[in-house]
């Protein structure tokens, strides 16, 4: 399974670089479109329908999804919609928290439905003006995906190692606090790295590289409680060792918006 999980990680990377360096910004937006909306597809079944009529109500959310991102989408919502996006998806991620900690087997549907706007909608937007605001906005992007893998790499494998005190057996039985600690140390690593990279002041982009690492892991644990919930183990099959599209993004949808709310606030964007 690991070397199965490695080599889908590794064809994913290539493909996101070329995506990234060697086609237009367009294709960038086109890539984390498809992505959006196939997660989208993925968290509609955690609302909890079912019957024949579960195929349409799946597809009316992507429809929705859709919806809220174009609007977003145009020109005249763009400054006055950020401080608002930006916002609601960080107050939405402190929301979560608290469910995880107060009430980690309650997912009533309609909390399901606004949980995945207020999760998908906010990422999109965040890592598509990661890209287009920026001359480095590729730069920007593939950082965003290092930052969240370091984090997420420490995590597995320093949880796998040496995990022994669970971390939110109610929503996540495997997860330990050992293992958010490796992911800490992993984020902290190319948070300094991101620093360099970029020649940003180390103390000030250290506290942003850490507040993403925290929203990230917030974004895992909210997906394992909606899974759980729903009964299901994974998102989706559609990547060999890792899972559907929410398994692969859900780190990244609580990450995005709160790296570029922070870079707009050090004046890098």
């Amino acid at each position: 399974m690991l070397r199965q999980r490695i080599a889908t990680a590794l064809a994913l990377g290539v493909f996101l670089i070329f995506v990234l360096f060697a086609l237009p910004a367009w294709a960038t937006v086109a890539v984390i479109t498809v992505a959006i909306l196939a997660g989208a597809w993925e968290w509609s079944a955690f609302i909890g329908v079912r019957g024949q009529v579960a195929r349409g109500a799946r597809l009316l959310f992507m429809i929705i999804v859709l919806a809220a991102i174009g609007v977003l989408a145009l020109p005249a919502t763009h400054l006055l919609s950020e401080p608002v996006v930006l916002g609601l998806a960080i107050a939405w991620w402190l929301v979560a928290f608290g469910w995880i900690l107060l009430a980690p087997h309650a997912a009533p549907r309609p909390a399901g439905a606004l949980a995945g706007l207020l999760t998908l909608v906010p990422a999109w937007y965040a890592l598509v003006h990661l890209r287009i605001d920026a001359a480095a906005g590729a730069e920007w992007v593939l950082y965003l995906l290092i930052l969240v893998t370091a984090t997420d790499s420490g995590a597995y494998f320093v949880g796998r190692r040496f995990g022994r005190v669970k971390l939110a057996p109610r929503v996540s039985p495997g997860k330990t606090w050992e293992g958010v600690l490796g992911g800490v140390l992993g984020g902290c690593v190319a948070g300094f790295a991101g620093a360099v990279w970029f020649g940003l002041p180390v103390g000030p982009f250290m506290v942003l590289a850490l507040c993403v690492i925290v929203f990230s892991v917030i974004g895992d644990l909210t997906e394992s409680l909606l899974k759980r919930s729903a009964g299901v183990k994974d998102s989706g099959t559609l990547f060999p060792g890792h899972g559907g599209m929410l398994d692969r993004i859900d780190s990244l949808t609580a990450a995005a918006p709160v790296l570029l709310a922070g870079l707009r606030g050090l004046g890098v964007l």
